[in-house]
């Protein structure tokens, strides 16, 4: 990454905490190849480390293909598991078949519990 505009792609990130079995990871905002990468170092990270890993996805204004593809590439290394995604992301995922795919849940406290 170049140093413009660093600061700001972080703010996609938001809080990271233990959660029964796993680890949830919030985002939030307009993610797509531009604003990405602090998201896929906090998935990572956390699929290192847990074996469950959930995205709180309430927040998540956008999502693109390049988005679409972490999803896919975390759900080949951990189990990972999508709380609460908007309306958009519904679509998106329903539009690529991958809401067959994924593990989508209607909160994070399902998420954390389910199965």
């Amino acid at each position: 990454m170049t140093g413009t505009g660093d600061a700001h792609h972080e703010g996609v990130v938001g809080d990271s905490y233990p959660a029964g079995a796993g680890w949830v990871v919030a985002a939030h905002g307009e993610l797509d190849q531009d604003t990405l990468a602090p998201l896929e170092e906090a998935l990572s990270s956390a699929a290192d480390q847990h074996r469950l890993v959930v995205l709180d996805a309430s927040s998540i204004t956008f999502g693109d293909s390049s988005f679409l593809n972490l999803l896919l590439r975390l759900h080949q290394l951990t189990t990972l598991r999508i709380a609460a995604p908007g309306e958009q992301l519904r679509r998106l995922f329903a539009l690529t078949g991958t809401d067959t795919v994924l593990s989508l849940y209607p909160s994070v406290e399902d998420a954390v519990g389910g199965s």
